[in-house]
């Protein structure tokens, strides 16, 4: 009989072995470029760029002290354009004269504009440089309508403006008015010329005076002599409608006859007869409408 046996077991490697508390790991160590401080450049930045646009504009200006009298040349051409008729060349030349060599840059566009403009026959002057050493005068002429009284002219836009010379423009419709109302008479020219046009007449005269009243004088054409017209202070164009119509039924034959028609009738016109062919010179007959 056989007894018990006893196994005789080698221990494990490491069972007995005593176990570490906690956990450990292995960490990498930083780069030292990494581990030491950043340098701040943000401090240099902000001067930076101030020492930079000095330096920039320092340099800009030196340059431009360089060049400048390459490029500021002596104006050599003033160059006069525009459909002149009745501005004289001659005196835009003395007028500029005192600008012809002064230089590209300090050369004064909007005095020598100003000084054109102050010209009789210039309504408008545009100025301008072209490089390198030549300036270009753009010229716009008035455009004369009527005459304004005795001593001056009135553009389209009804601006008086007064030429050395008016014996040249006798033919011209002579207007008159209050100088606050230059455009008003213009305007009101206008729309009797229109009306007036078709019978054969046009406007000779035209007055507006202190009061209000107006009085239009016809020039002599194809319908017969000129005839003055009363038309008084207001309803111009209902008085001129009225006219209109009894000229057409009435008044066209007796015309050669008539020397004014008085109109600030509020139904009817009053005619006032030529001399010495009128047998009621004195009294003005009275047309009912």
């Amino acid at each position: 009989m056989h007894g018990p046996m006893i196994r005789h077991q080698s221990p494990a490697i490491g069972r007995n072995k005593p176990v570490p508390r906690g956990a450990s790991r292995m960490v990498a160590k930083e780069p030292l470029s990494v581990r030491l401080p950043k340098a701040n450049f943000s401090i240099f930045r902000k001067l930076m760029w101030p020492v930079l646009l000095v330096g920039l504009g320092f340099g800009t200006y030196e340059g431009a002290q360089y060049l400048m009298p390459y490029a500021d040349r002596p104006i050599t051409k003033v160059s006069v354009q525009g459909d002149l008729a009745y501005i004289n060349q001659e005196s835009v030349q003395e007028r500029i004269q005192p600008y012809v060599g002064t230089t590209f840059f300090s050369i004064d566009l909007t005095r020598m504009r100003t000084e054109l403009e102050t010209m009789p026959w210039i309504a408008h002057a545009e100025v301008r440089r072209v490089w390198p050493d030549q300036v270009v005068i753009r010229l716009e002429e008035q455009l004369p309508v009527a005459r304004w009284g005795n001593e001056s002219l009135l553009n389209n836009q009804g601006q008086a403006f007064a030429p050395r010379e008016l014996g040249n423009y006798e033919h011209l419709p002579q207007l008159f008015g209050p100088a606050r109302a230059q455009q008003q008479v213009m305007q009101q020219y206008q729309v009797l010329s229109q009306m007036l046009r078709p019978l054969g007449y046009s406007v000779a005269r035209l007055e507006l005076t202190e009061r209000g009243s107006w009085f239009l004088t016809t020039g002599a054409g194809s319908a017969g002599p000129g005839i003055e017209l009363l038309l008084g202070r207001d309803h111009l164009l209902e008085k001129m409608r009225r006219f209109i119509a009894i000229y057409d039924k009435t008044l066209k034959e007796q015309i050669t006859n008539i020397a004014r028609i008085d109109l600030r009738y509020a139904n009817g016109l009053a005619v006032g007869w030529r001399e010495p062919s009128a047998p009621m010179a004195d009294k003005p007959a009275v047309a009912k409408n």
